[in-house]
């Protein structure tokens, strides 16, 4: 998740996404990969229709 959270603030970094954007726009950016890290959003307790900055907002995660 920490992987994520980097490559989804630098896309952020680069106006690329907005913080205010549902998480849900990242799945175009994926590919793929999507569905992997949706399931691991799902997990932590995220919906595809919270704000980036939500995820963006985590100083840990609890990955054991």
């Amino acid at each position: 998740m920490v992987k994520l959270q980097r490559n989804v603030q630098s896309l952020v970094e680069s106006n690329i996404i907005k913080p205010t954007d549902s998480i849900w726009k990242i799945a175009f950016l994926y590919g793929n990969d999507w569905q992997h890290w949706k399931q691991e959003l799902l997990d932590f307790g995220f919906s595809m229709q919270d704000p980036i900055s939500e995820l963006l907002s985590v100083e840990a995660w609890d990955e054991e």
